[in-house]
């Protein structure tokens, strides 16, 4: 069964950082294309990142290009999402994405909230 769960969301000033985790497992982590979403209160689910399965290459929306920065490590099944200068905007429920045999497939989410 696959279980992804995402960690490390919180409260954080504008202008802060904050570092996102998702474990997975249940399926092999290595031959899978990873990716992170967010849902802004009021809003759609919004694609932001992708990573490829050796992390050889990372995609961004442009929204958070040069702030946020995909990561994976395929010995411990986790893929993270670095997020630097954080804005108001940035506030959303954080989910990361697996597509498998064309099912999508997500955690719980993780709540990051931008206030000061």
């Amino acid at each position: 069964e696959v279980q992804l769960v995402e960690s490390g969301g919180g409260l954080v000033q504008p202008g802060g950082s904050l570092r996102l985790s998702c474990a997975a497992s249940g399926f092999t982590f290595s031959k899978y294309v990873m990716s992170w979403v967010r849902q802004a209160p009021g809003k759609g689910l919004e694609w932001i990142a992708y990573i490829t399965t050796s992390g050889a290459s990372t995609g961004y929306v442009d929204s958070v290009k040069g702030r946020f920065t995909i990561s994976r490590d395929n010995a411990k099944n986790t893929v993270d999402l670095q997020m630097n200068s954080l804005e108001p905007e940035d506030t959303a429920v954080y989910y990361c994405n697996l597509v498998k045999s064309g099912v999508n497939y997500w955690g719980s989410g993780t709540l990051v909230t931008v206030s000061s």
